[in-house]
């Protein structure tokens, strides 16, 4: 097979991961739902950091290590499991619509940016699929090892940048509709919420049992 070829198939490998729903997508959503655009386009620039970071562990092999030592990475993923849960238990328990940030003040594009960061190297899916598929495709005959890990790293985060920041969008433009809607919005918002802590629980406990 050729480079290319390698490539438009990891291409699809990654697109497959990023689009089911998980960590990622779901701090995405609940940052768009509960502060707008700004703040999920911010998420996703999180995330994309965070996929970084992770291709640089595992290109200089520190994801070998953390799957050596399970006890210390449970404890990342479980924190970033609560977090998840907590924005979701936020919106169950808003008396408004997506009421977390409605009548607060919103939430610095720095802390939403470092949780972004932080949610992606606490997601289980992103290191199983790093340590299980990313290695398959960094060859000796295709160059540098730094040079591969970058253009790898770039798919990802394109795909990353279109797919959470499409998410990112339509979850903006539908806060702003629900928001002059309030019952609408708050039934809404308690669906998001019980999707957001189902989601944490979910990913939490899989990855828990994988690693």
């Amino acid at each position: 097979m050729s480079h290319s070829a390698d490539l438009l198939l990891f291409a699809a490998l990654v697109f497959g991961i990023i689009v089911l729903p998980g960590l990622d997508m779901a701090f995405v959503l609940g940052s768009s739902l509960t502060a707008g655009r700004r703040n999920g386009l911010t998420a996703v620039a999180g995330i994309t950091a965070g996929g970084a970071c992770l291709v640089a562990m595992t290109t200089l092999g520190i994801g070998v290590l953390l799957k050596m030592v399970p006890a210390a990475f449970n404890a990342l993923l479980l924190a970033g499991a609560l977090y998840i849960a907590w924005i979701g238990i936020s919106l169950l328990r808003a008396d408004s619509a997506f009421g977390i940030q409605a009548r607060g003040c919103p939430t610095p594009a720095w802390t939403t940016f470092r949780r972004g960061v932080l949610t992606c190297m606490m997601n289980p899916k992103a290191y199983l699929f790093l340590l299980a598929v990313f290695p398959q495709f960094l060859r000796a005959e295709y160059g540098p090892l730094w040079s591969q890990a970058l253009v790898l790293w770039a798919i990802i985060a394109v795909t990353q940048l279109v797919v959470y920041g499409g998410i990112a969008l339509a979850a903006a433009q539908a806060r702003g509709w629900l928001l002059r809607r309030p019952e609408a919005g708050l039934v809404t918002a308690r669906v998001v919420g019980m999707v957001l802590v189902g989601a944490a629980l979910l990913t939490g406990l899989e990855g828990w049992r994988s690693l």
